[in-house]
C-alpha cells in the first residue's frame, strides 16, 4: 500500500485559514495529502521534486501525520528514515556514503557554496554523523536548479546507503 499521510486538526485549520506561513508550494502539498493517497500518488500528482522535504516539514510542524491504514514498513524507505545499519560498522559503505554526497553536492551544488558542509562529511567517522548532514545536503540538492531534477532518485540511492 505505501505510506499514507491525513491531515491533522492543525492541518485542517490552516487549509480553512491560511494562518500557518506555509508558502504556496508547501501549501498546495497540504491541500493534497487526505487520508487516502499514498506518497507515490502525490508525487504523481504534484510532479514537485521537493515531495520529500515538504511532506517533512509539514510533519514536523504538526499540519500531518501518518494514517492509520499505512503500511509500517514503508517510512524507512518513503519518507526520510534511514535504514538500520548492521551491527558491526561498514567502512566500504561508509565511504560510498561520503563519497555520493560530496560528488553529488560538487556535481549539482559546487564545491564552493558548499565547502563547509563537503569538510564535514569528508570528515564523518561514522554513519550518524553523515546521518546528521543528511538534510542540509538534500536541501542544498533541491534548491539547485540541476539538483531539483534529480533529488528524489538521489534521495533514494543515498539512503540505500547511509
Amino acid at each position: 500500500m505505501g505510506v499514507i499521510f491525513a491531515k491533522t486538526p492543525k492541518g485542517q485549520d490552516e487549509v480553512a485559514s491560511k494562518s500557518g506561513g506555509l508558502t504556496p508550494r508547501v501549501r498546495r502539498v497540504l491541500i493534497m495529502v487526505d487520508g487516502k493517497r499514498s506518497v507515490d500518488d502525490l508525487r504523481g500528482l504534484l510532479q514537485a521534486d521537493d515531495l520529500q522535504q515538504n511532506l517533512g516539514l509539514l510533519e514536523e510542524e504538526g499540519f500531518i501525520s501518518m494514517a492509520a491504514g499505512s503500511s509500517p514498513a514503508e517510512p524507512a524507505t518513503s519518507i526520510s528514515a534511514f535504514i538500520d545499519l548492521p551491527a558491526t560498522p561498514d567502512p566500504i559503505r561508509l565511504q560510498q556514503a561520503r563519497n555520493f554526497m560530496g560528488n553529488t553536492l560538487k556535481a549539482f551544488v559546487g564545491a564552493l557554496g558548499t565547502s563547509s558542509l563537503l569538510e564535514r562529511i569528508e570528515n564523518a567517522e561514522t554513519h550518524a554523523d553523515l546521518r546528521r548532514y543528511y538534510d542540509e545536503w538534500y536541501l542544498a540538492i533541491v534548491t539547485s536548479r540541476e539538483g531539483r531534477r534529480e533529488a528524489e532518485s538521489l534521495r533514494s540511492k543515498l539512503l540505500a546507503v547511509i
